[in-house]
């Protein structure tokens, strides 16, 4: 799976979102001619999630049965261990992941 860390992009969501179509979406694109790819963004407020997330499906329907999906995180072991789980997981494409460093909780199940 191949990685492209997204950087620069500017803090208003608008701005953020032609400045990716701009400069980062041809190059996301080309990626995909060497297999799946998983876009890592920097950490972002809540504003930001809805063209992140269109621009993610977009990617994932138009080259598809390549695989796409974003993490957003600036903890490298988050990071590491989320594409590490993105390349296992074969039928998850299309998604946007913001990461914390919490780390995932306890699973509860209802089996004893």
């Amino acid at each position: 799976m191949q990685r492209i860390d997204v950087t620069g992009l500017p803090d208003l969501p608008s701005a953020a979102a032609a400045a990716f179509h701009g400069d980062w979406l041809g190059r996301a694109q080309a990626a995909l001619d060497g297999g799946d790819l998983t876009l890592v963004f920097g950490p972002a407020d809540h504003t930001h999630v809805g063209w992140r997330l269109a621009a993610v499906q977009m990617l994932a329907r138009e080259h598809a049965p390549r695989r796409v999906n974003a993490v957003a995180s600036d903890d490298p072991a988050g990071i590491a261990a989320a594409l590490e789980y993105l390349g296992a997981a074969g039928g998850i494409t299309g998604q946007y992941l913001p990461l914390d460093s919490a780390g995932a909780g306890a699973v509860v199940s209802s089996a004893a």
